[in-house]
C-alpha cells in the first residue's frame, strides 16, 4: 500500500472501540427479494464508484504517531481484498441454507480486521434462505463511526424502490416540549438541586458500575472472561411500529421507552424460566445514547462539515439502566417495565453524567493513554448484563443495485457481553436483533419471551386508560 494523503487524528471513542483490549464491529445485513446477480467486477466497480467516496476513513487504517496517539493514514485500497462471495454446497433447501448462514455470521463475527488495510469488508452471499433470495453483508469496524454514522453511510447506497429519483424518508421524531407557565423561585431552586444530585448520582454510579460493581451472574450473564471471542447466534424479531405508537400514545411515553420495557420485561421472563431467582438479580442494561443535538439522518456532505450539529463519528455515550424485578410471574404488571424504563432514562437524561463520563475518559486518556481508557469501558460493559442500541432506518422499501430489500438488521460484535441487542426500523416494522453466546443462551426461547412480553403489554395498554 502506497500513502496518499496526510494523517488525521482519530477521535478518543475511535481509539477505544480499536485498542487490545477492545475491538467491537458493526455487522449490518441486507436480504434481498431477487437472487442477487452481481459478480466480483460489479461488486468493485459500485464501492469505488459509490462506496469508498462517502468518507475518507473507508480508504485509510489506523497508525500510531510517536505519543501513541492513533490517527488515519490515507492509502491505496485493493477492494478485491474487501469483497468475499462465500462458497457454500449447491442444490439445499433454503432452511439449511439458514444453518450455512448463521455459522457464516457467526465466523466473521470472531474475527478480528487486519490492521494493515481499511477497516470493512463486504460478503454477497447469493445461496436462498428461508428469509431471503440472497444476503449481502456489510462488515464495519466501530472505529469508523456509530450506527448514526454508518447507517447514513450505508443509506447513501441506497435508493428507493418505487421511484430511485425521489429521496429517502424518515419516520418524524418529535421531541418532547418543554412545559409552560411560570414557575416559582423555589420550583426553580428545587429542579437546579434536582438536576445537580441526578448529575452527580449518575456519575457515581457510572464509575462505581465500570470498576468495582458487577451485575449478579444470572442465565444472560455468564460473567466469565473472553466472551466476545465465543461463537455467537442471532435470534431476530419483528414487531408493528404501529402497535408500538399505539402504547406510546396510551402511556404517554416515547417509543424508545415502549421498546425498552419490551425488552427489560421479555428478559425478565427468560430469566425466570431458566432460573427462578433470577427474575430479582441485581441487572443492568448498557442503553446507547446518541449525543448529536438533532434528530432525522442528514447529508454526508452535512455530516462531514467541522461545525456540523449530525457530525459523523463516534457521538455517543451509555445510559446504566437498572431493568426492574419481575416481582410476579403469574401477574405481573407489565406497563410498570414500560414506565420504570421511561422514569428513568427520562431521568437520566436530564442530568450531566453522560457527559461527566465523557470528561472523565478523556483524563484517563490523557494521563495514562487510550488503552487505559478503552480498558475502563471494557471493564464496564462487562460489568453489565446486556447492551441496547437502535437506529431509525427508511420507511420506503429500498434496493441495492436493483435488489430490493426485504428486510434488513445490524448487530454489535465484539464486546464483552453474552447477550447485545439491537433495533432497526424498516417498511413500518421494528427488527429487534438479539445476539448471543452460542451454547450459553437458547435463541428461540429468548424470542418466544420478548414476543411474549410484546403481547402481554400491548393488551394490558388497550385496557388502560390514554394518559
Amino acid at each position: 500500500m502506497e500513502l496518499t494523503e496526510g494523517l488525521e487524528p482519530a477521535s478518543p471513542n475511535a481509539q477505544y472501540f480499536n485498542s487490545s483490549v477492545l475491538s467491537v464491529s458493526i455487522i449490518g445485513v441486507m436480504q434481498s427479494e431477487v437472487p442477487i446477480e452481481t459478480n466480483e467486477a460489479r461488486a468493485i466497480s459500485l464501492l469505488n464508484d459509490v462506496f469508498l467516496p462517502i468518507n475518507t476513513r473507508f480508504s485509510s487504517i489506523m497508525v500510531k504517531d510517536r505519543k501513541g496517539e492513533k490517527q488515519w493514514k490515507r492509502v491505496e485500497v485493493k477492494l478485491e481484498e474487501h469483497v468475499n462471495f462465500p462458497i457454500f454446497p449447491t442444490g439445499l433447501l433454503p432452511t439449511s441454507y439458514d444453518e450455512y448462514l448463521e455459522d457464516y455470521i457467526s465466523n466473521i463475527a470472531m474475527e478480528h480486521f487486519s490492521q494493515n488495510k481499511p477497516l470493512w469488508e463486504i460478503h454477497i452471499v447469493k445461496y436462498p434462505t428461508s428469509n431471503a433470495a440472497g444476503t449481502v453483508i456489510f462488515k464495519l469496524h466501530h472505529a469508523l463511526g456509530d450506527g448514526y454514522s454508518l447507517m447514513g453511510a450505508l443509506l447513501s447506497c441506497l435508493q428507493r424502490a418505487d421511484n430511485p429519483s425521489l429521496p429517502l424518508t424518515f419516520p418524524s421524531h418529535q421531541r418532547s416540549e418543554p412545559e409552560s407557565g411560570r414557575e416559582s423561585v423555589r420550583g426553580r431552586l428545587s429542579q437546579l438541586c434536582s438536576f445537580i444530585f441526578n448529575s452527580v448520582s449518575d456519575f457515581g454510579w457510572s464509575m462505581l458500575k465500570s470498576t468495582l460493581v458487577e451485575d449478579d451472574r444470572t442465565p444472560i450473564r455468564s460473567g466469565a472472561e473472553g466472551v466476545e471471542y465465543q461463537p455467537i447466534m442471532v435470534s431476530n424479531m419483528i414487531f408493528s411500529m404501529d402497535c408500538i405508537k399505539h402504547i406510546k400514545a396510551k402511556l404517554g411515553v416515547t417509543v424508545n421507552d415502549v421498546i425498552t420495557g419490551i425488552i427489560f420485561l421479555g428478559t425478565r421472563f427468560y430469566m425466570q424460566e431458566i432460573s427462578n431467582k433470577s427474575t430479582k438479580s441485581h441487572s443492568t442494561a448498557l442503553v446507547l445514547l446518541n449525543t448529536r443535538t438533532m434528530s432525522g439522518y442528514k447529508s454526508i456532505e452535512e455530516m462531514l462539515k467541522p461545525n456540523s450539529k449530525a457530525q459523523w463519528g463516534n457521538q455517543f455515550a451509555f445510559l446504566h439502566v437498572p431493568m426492574p424485578e419481575l416481582k410476579d410471574h403469574k401477574s405481573p404488571n407489565p406497563l410498570d417495565f414500560v414506565l420504570a424504563a421511561s422514569k428513568i432514562i427520562k431521568k437520566k437524561k436530564s442530568s450531566l453524567g453522560v457527559y461527566l463520563n465523557g470528561w472523565a475518559l478523556e483524563i484517563v486518556k490523557k494521563l495514562r493513554g487510550p488503552e487505559t481508557a478503552a480498558r475502563f469501558i471494557h471493564k464496564s460493559l462487562r460489568n453489565s448484563s446486556l447492551s441496547i442500541s437502535n437506529v431509525i432506518g427508511p420507511v420506503e422499501q429500498v434496493s441495492l443495485d436493483n435488489h430490493r430489500i426485504k428486510g434488513l438488521y445490524f448487530m454489535l460484535i465484539g464486546g464483552p457481553q453474552n447477550l447485545t441487542i439491537t433495533m432497526v426500523s424498516y417498511m413500518g416494522n421494528l427488527r429487534i436483533s438479539a445476539v448471543m453466546e452460542k451454547g450459553f443462551m437458547h435463541p428461540q426461547r429468548f424470542k418466544s419471551c420478548v414476543e411474549n412480553a410484546f403481547e402481554i403489554i400491548l393488551k394490558a395498554a388497550d385496557d388502560e386508560i390514554p394518559i
